[in-house]
């Protein structure tokens, strides 16, 4: 029992030993590998924030105020990715915030919340420079469908 313990003890150390040995010429010619133009492009994507609101039944416009959403989303048209401001799953206030979303065309659409009293439903748009506000938000005006 003892030969055993010990013989484990000790492949454990040479094995330890020898994953933890580094060599800095491995390391370096890590380092110094470019870049591919998938990556760089990657790093120069510019994102947007979005600022969700809700447009009532009546047809007013609305940031502020709990409504029964689940998540806002926004899916891009192209490449199918979906982004959402997923916060508790039952209620939200207004407004609702998304930061990071690359420029495209999006389907906005907000999911039905944890109480069941209000659905909505889409409207699509462009996420460019152009439609930056002052505040440097996008806002966006999911339509409010029905409400109980």
């Amino acid at each position: 029992m003892k030969m055993t313990i010990f013989k484990t003890m000790a492949f454990v150390a040479l094995a330890t030993t020898a994953l933890s040995c580094s060599n800095d010429e491995m390391i370096s010619d890590v380092q110094t590998q470019p870049h591919s133009e998938t990556s760089k492009q990657a790093l120069k994507t510019q994102t947007y924030k979005l600022r969700f609101g809700i447009v009532n039944l009546d047809g007013t416009k609305s940031l502020s105020g709990n409504y029964d959403v689940g998540s806002f989303l926004a899916e891009n048209t192209a490449t199918g990715e979906v982004y959402d401001t997923y916060y508790t799953g039952g209620f939200q206030s207004l407004p609702a915030y998304n930061e990071g979303i690359p420029a495209g065309t999006y389907t906005f659409s907000a999911m039905q919340g944890q109480g069941g009293w209000a659905g909505y439903g889409s409207v699509t748009g462009t996420v460019s420079d152009a439609q930056v506000d002052a505040d440097g938000y996008i806002t966006v005006y999911i339509p409010m469908t029905w409400a109980e």
